[in-house]
């Protein structure tokens, strides 16, 4: 009984505990429920990050119908990092659009990306329908922040790794180039740095610069102390219209590269 007690008064004084333990997804407000059900928040404990969850919703179907109309030649896939990149945001272009269309425009481009996704939700879109119907010549993939202290690391890896399997099966001829985490948090002390850190070297291993390709461009994102300043990413996670051209300066190069 007194354990009790003392367990709603510590909810009741120290909410913010939890939110900091369990940061919010990306595209999403502390404490909320990623969807597909693999969030841990609301909704209890996390879905393995290497299970697939199905998310058979508006943004999926519409993404399987522009696979069908086979006119993509690179293809972003991710989460609202990679979503806001080109996608339209509550009625409003997207963040980064104009650097979008600069730089990746002349490629015939498609953006897969869905706000709060998880490479639960990514794995089950890729095995149902949005890889068919085309053939991508280059596929970008910057996936896992979501996942963060709601999976292991190395299970947070596995899902990517599936991911790409999905990519060598049902694009074969594709080459994929996978991106590291990009940082959070604006103090380069947050714990979360550090977390990002180990997993991106486990992603490194997954290139076999063959097919797969590797980059970890989240120091082009820092300044010289490794502050993440709101000019770069205005909430420590999502990059303003300044972080979309740093993406795109850092990668376009090795996209052109690789596309050939």
């Amino acid at each position: 009984m007194h354990r009790k007690l003392f367990a709603i008064a510590s909810l009741l004084l120290f909410p913010t505990l939890l939110i900091a333990q369990n940061p919010a997804p990306a595209g999403q407000a502390p404490g909320g429920q990623a969807p597909g059900g693999f969030g841990r928040g609301r909704g209890g404990p996390a879905l393995p990050a290497n299970q697939p969850a199905p998310r058979d919703d508006n943004r999926h179907k519409g993404f399987v119908e522009i696979a069908q109309r086979a006119n993509i030649d690179l293809l972003f896939v991710g989460d609202s990092i990679t979503d806001w990149f080109a996608n339209p945001r509550g009625g409003q272009p997207a963040t980064g659009l104009a650097v979008w269309d600069t730089n990746f425009g002349p490629f015939k481009p498609a953006d897969f990306g869905i706000a709060g996704d998880a490479t639960q939700g990514v794995l089950w879109r890729m095995q149902n329908g949005e890889l068919e119907g085309f053939k991508a010549k280059l596929i970008v993939l910057m996936l896992g922040t979501n996942n963060i202290n709601r999976n292991p690391n190395d299970e947070i890896v596995d899902g990517d790794r599936l991911i790409i399997e999905e990519f060598n099966k049902r694009q074969p001829q594709a080459k994929v180039l996978l991106l590291g985490i990009f940082p959070r948090n604006a103090d380069p002390a947050n714990p979360l740095r550090a977390t990002i850190k180990e997993i991106n070297s486990k992603l490194a291993k997954l290139a076999d610069n063959n097919k797969v390709f590797y980059m970890d461009i989240g120091d082009k994102f820092l300044t010289a102390d490794g502050t993440l300043t709101t000019e770069i990413m205005a909430d420590g996670l999502h990059p303003t219209a300044k972080g979309y051209q740093i993406w795109a300066d850092a990668i376009i190069d090795k996209v052109k590269m690789l596309m050939k």
